[in-house]
């Protein structure tokens, strides 16, 4: 099955008043003409973008995950490690080579590729 999840995160900078909403760290930290600053094209290198959104008037980190080859979801009822000012809970993910938990994550859509 092909998942694909939303995940969040608190901030690991400060927040200043010249960044608003929707603008990535990843992005504001980077040289805007990242061929010339790394050799290569931004959209060509592999690194996790996490988007600045706000969640009950407090700046918060999102990022969209997508998960190919899972054969079963899960949600945990109980999980000590859960954040009551993020959204989102643990969500299971398993696969052949065993589980990958991903934290203050929510569902977006599920696919079975293969449908039966």
């Amino acid at each position: 099955m092909l998942v694909q999840l939303r995940q969040y995160k608190h901030e690991e900078v400060q927040f200043d008043d010249n960044r608003t909403t929707g603008e990535s760290q990843t992005e504001d930290t980077v040289n805007p003409d990242a061929d010339d600053y790394f050799g290569t094209d931004m959209e060509d290198l592999d690194i996790e973008t996490w988007d600045t959104v706000e969640h009950e008037d407090d700046p918060i980190q999102r990022r969209s995950v997508t998960v190919d080859g899972v054969t079963a979801v899960s949600v945990p009822e109980d999980s000590a490690e859960e954040d009551p000012d993020l959204p989102g809970r643990t969500v299971q993910l398993r696969m052949k080579g065993g589980i990958e938990s991903l934290e203050h994550a929510e569902i977006v859509e599920v696919q079975d590729e293969n449908p039966q």
